[in-house]
């Protein structure tokens, strides 16, 4: 397949993010003073007693809120607030019942019907049935601007029968529950995504919220959607969504009670504990990568790849960029998940000397390897890189390109950086790192060997088959001889409450509301 196929952009993973945030600098004192009082203005006084209102101030403000357009990545915790799914994912990681009270699969394994809980209605009061759910998949493989078409080719067709809807898979597949989560299926009323453009600026589902306001890029009001499935274990009435204007606006904002809850960069831990807010950590799956496309010098040169492999001290990145809060990490899965592979773990450990005599034998004199680092937009990871692989003789030049997706994704580059979310199906996120056409693998056609068949063996396996967990790290381990990436750490899912939110759940990567309670703090 021609790697143009994979140019349309996943909005969805970190690098479409804010790269420069980490080294935001602070506004100044003068700024975030007046700032804060006009947010507070905004949004606080609109809380009445014995409201329970969540003010949240997210660095992931969605910039669409039709799902298929959004995509699966961090902006979708935000739009779970909006739409529910078919399944999602519990403190374990494993697909539970949402929308869909139970699945079950045919003998052969190509064939998954999920049953949708009856009497379920959209906000707007369409109906959520199986015909609903043919909708939702349909649109996300067709639509146009779609960011999930990559993700649901194991779906050939659905039949809608009143609450059940057939699946007829393309292979064999029993990662489909865990797919059509929050992450790759919010789904819509058919009625509203009729019209995805009206869809993006007024979204419509069958969530735990239904939006009352929307200012594109700023701020969403939501209330408490009476008809979802689970309202018994909502307990929040209203949420104020805001976009985080800056970094160093979080902490004074939390401690004021402009916000109760926020996304919290790193720099700012240390601040916000001194100020008694409740500081914690999300399990989650985010791994960034240096992407190498084998298909263009040197990476063509196996020597030359182990040699930025054995460059690379990650305890750099975990320090500097996440100020402690991080782990290092040589592949997309955190230690204690499933899909971890344990015998790969340590494989290319910091060695520069090793990485100057890889690149002796290659043939490289110190300085004449001179590489472009194209990323879209500052990023200190960059710096890093290039100070890193200066120490062994490879001279980095960092080159910024505002339309980096484009050639990314089409996979023109030689030498960039990504960092992603994951996904809640292990195959999905082995596939897209390491697939002959998976969108995060910079060196399409190629995939290493024996992957292919480590991958389709792991969907042949049902999820709860004892020797699922085994076959799955096999495939892990498969995909890591992949000579196109080089993991390097893992930024953590760091938020900031008062103590008047209680705890969430610890649902990896996903921000769940049930059973979270908000006490009256006047």
């Amino acid at each position: 397949m021609p790697a143009r196929l994979t140019i349309r952009r996943r909005p969805d993973d970190r690098s479409a993010r804010r790269p420069g945030r980490l080294r935001a600098a602070a506004l100044g004192t003068a700024f975030v003073a007046l700032l804060v009082p006009a947010l507070g203005a905004c949004g606080g006084a609109a809380s009445a007693s014995g409201d329970a209102r969540l003010k949240w101030a997210s660095s992931y403000f969605p910039a669409h809120w039709d799902p298929v357009v959004s995509g699966s990545g961090a902006q979708f915790r935000e739009l779970a607030l909006v739409y529910a799914s078919l399944t999602r994912t519990d403190e374990e990681g494993k697909a539970v019942p949402d929308l869909a009270e139970s699945w079950d699969y045919n003998a052969a394994g190509d064939r998954i019907t999920f049953h949708v809980r009856p009497g379920l209605k959209f906000s707007d009061g369409e109906p959520v049935d199986a015909a609903a759910v043919k909708t939702a998949i349909e649109r996300a493989q067709k639509q146009k601007n779609s960011a999930l078409f990559g993700d649901l080719t194991s779906i050939g067709s659905v039949r809608a029968d009143g609450l059940d809807a057939t699946l007829n898979l393309t292979q064999v597949d029993y990662q489909i529950p865990q797919l059509l989560g929050e992450r790759v299926l919010q789904i819509a009323s058919p009625k509203a995504s009729a019209n995805p453009a009206k869809l993006d600026r007024n979204p419509v589902g069958a969530g735990p919220f239904v939006v009352d306001q929307l200012v594109p890029g700023t701020k969403a009001v939501l209330r408490k959607n009476p008809d979802y499935w689970d309202a018994a274990n909502i307990h929040i009435d209203h949420v104020e969504l805001v976009s985080a204007p800056d970094a160093s606006t979080v902490v004074p904002g939390l401690r004021t009670g402009v916000y109760n809850f926020a996304d919290l960069d790193p720099s700012q831990a240390d601040a916000a504990t001194e100020a008694g807010l409740d500081v914690f950590s999300q399990p989650g799956f985010n791994a960034s990568n240096i992407s190498l496309n084998v298909n263009k010098a040197p990476f063509d040169d196996d020597r030359v790849v182990d040699a930025l492999r054995y460059a690379v001290d990650r305890e750099e990145f975990v320090k500097k960029l996440t100020f402690g809060h991080g782990e290092t990490t040589d592949q997309p899965f955190p230690k204690g998940y499933i899909a971890y592979d344990g015998q790969s773990e340590g494989a290319y450990p910091h060695d520069p000397a090793r990485s100057r005599k890889l690149l002796a034998e290659a043939g490289h004199s110190p300085g004449d390897i001179k590489l472009d680092l194209v990323i879209p937009a500052e990023d200190p990871q960059a710096e890093i890189v290039q100070s890193q692989l200066a120490a062994v003789g490879i001279k980095v030049t960092i080159r910024i390109d505002k339309n980096w997706a484009t050639p990314f994704f089409a996979k023109d580059l030689a030498f960039s950086l990504y960092s992603t979310t994951g996904r809640d199906s292990a195959v999905q996120t082995l596939t897209a790192h390491f697939g002959p056409n998976g969108p995060l693998n910079l060196s399409t056609p190629y995939e290493p060997d024996g992957f292919e068949e480590a991958v389709a063996k792991v969907r042949r396996t049902p999820l709860e088959a004892p020797g699922y967990a085994r076959t799955l790290q096999e495939a892990t381990r498969a995909g890591l001889r992949s000579r196109a990436l080089i993991f390097t750490f893992s930024s953590p899912n760091l938020f900031a409450k008062s103590p008047s939110v209680s705890g969430l759940p610890k649902n990896p990567a996903h921000i769940d509301w049930t059973g979270v309670k908000i006490a009256d703090a006047s």
